[in-house]
């Protein structure tokens, strides 16, 4: 039979127990993933805006676009950018620091580019920011962050899960196609991914916000002129 002493000293260590639980599960909501932002409860409108701000205030990102035969993938930072451009058959590989723009490609696109220098092989080719601006955009990330979040009017849809991080869904519905954009509904509101469908198809990726990002000038490179600016 169980006496009072007995049934106190249970009671004791039970509550003990919960204590201890509770101080686990405490600890490890601390070393878990990021919390809730709170921006599941706002407008389409307010999240829109936080994207944009978290996105600006952002050091860098690494950014991966998809549409059809075209590939780019990037990693920009404040100063500069990196990666490379697939077009069909085409690579072109892209360096930007500070106003200095570094490019690499075949003969073939090199005369597109107005560019008629013979470039030993393995060399890149250097030249001023402005020669090249189409190329160069790649390399901005103010002008790619800007392309992608240039969005108005939008509705807010489901709150989903994107690259294993809670999302919330806001949708532009234009004519000819519909853009999605994801934002982060856990730590700071980061736009994660934005998706094409329609008439016109794409996916773009961004994530390793705010990561230090080293963008240096390849080792070999040399300077040439474009006979005319690109456009």
């Amino acid at each position: 039979m169980l006496t009072r002493a007995h049934a106190c000293r249970s009671l004791r260590r039970g509550a003990l127990a919960v204590c201890l639980a509770a101080g686990v599960a405490a600890v490890l909501a601390g070393c878990g993933g990021s919390s809730e932002n709170g921006i599941a409860s706002k407008s389409a409108s307010e999240i829109l805006a936080a994207s944009k701000v978290a996105a600006a205030s952002a050091s860098s990102v690494h950014l991966h676009t998809t549409s059809g035969e075209v590939v780019l993938d990037m990693k920009l930072a404040s100063s500069g950018g990196s990666g490379e451009l697939k077009l069909s058959s085409e690579t072109i590989e892209m360096i930007r620091t500070g106003s200095t723009f570094y490019i690499k490609a075949t003969p073939t696109l090199y005369q597109k580019l107005g560019i008629n220098a013979k470039v030993p092989a393995d060399t890149w080719l250097k030249l001023p920011v402005s020669t090249i601006p189409q190329l160069a955009a790649f390399t901005e990330k103010p002008q790619q962050l800007g392309r992608l979040l240039n969005v108005t009017t939008v509705t807010k849809g489901k709150t989903t899960t994107v690259e294993g991080q809670k999302a919330v869904e806001l949708q532009q519905k234009l004519k000819v196609y519909t853009r999605t954009l994801y934002v982060a509904a856990t730590g700071k509101p980061y736009p994660l991914q934005t998706v094409l469908t329609g008439q016109v198809a794409g996916k773009t990726t961004l994530s390793e916000w705010d990561k230090p990002v080293t963008i240096t000038a390849p080792a070999k490179s040399v300077a040439v002129e474009v006979s005319k600016p690109a456009r």
